[in-house]
């Protein structure tokens, strides 16, 4: 499957997989001092690099498996009358008037971007490929949600102006 992210989403993951890669050594030497101070059953010291360790490890694959999918985007290329990845899009709640407005990133950028939603989620996923003045239908966890798309633009890079 491949995964949309844009080209500074991709280099902010490689970076934090770098500076993760580099918390290993001390990891390593933090779990050696604390078996030189002996019962490893009693060593909370211990016990936390392990914890550490491990989680730093699981970041470490999550990331490197994730690197392979990923379809890199160049938002300055993007723009058309539809939702796509990379659109900011404003919708009203039929139901509520209640009006939102969110910015489709990809699932590992949505907390660089201010409202943004991922691509995978419901919401996102209804409104892909619909047009200004659509209807859209949302199967939400809470029930159905009716919307209306009323303005979608593209603002290229500066969706990622606050991060």
């Amino acid at each position: 499957m491949s995964i949309p992210i844009s080209q500074k989403g991709f280099d902010r993951l490689r970076e934090e997989l770098e500076n993760l890669k580099k918390e290993r050594p001390e990891i390593a030497r933090v779990i050696q001092e604390a078996r030189e101070e002996g019962d490893l059953s009693e060593n909370a010291g211990y016990d936390a690099a392990r914890e550490r360790q491990g989680m730093l490890e699981a970041k470490i694959s999550y990331i490197e498996s994730r690197m392979p999918s990923f379809n890199v985007v160049d938002f300055s290329r993007l723009g058309g009358e539809k939702v796509i990845y990379g659109c900011t899009v404003r919708i009203v709640d039929q139901d509520t008037d209640e009006e939102k407005e969110y910015t489709i990133v990809g699932p590992d950028e949505v907390d660089m971007v201010p409202g943004g939603i991922s691509v995978l989620s419901p919401v996102a996923r209804a409104l892909l490929g619909k047009g200004v003045g659509d209807d859209v239908v949302v199967e939400a966890p809470r029930g159905r949600l009716n919307y209306e798309i009323v303005d979608l633009e593209f603002k290229g890079e500066a969706i990622f102006a606050n991060s």
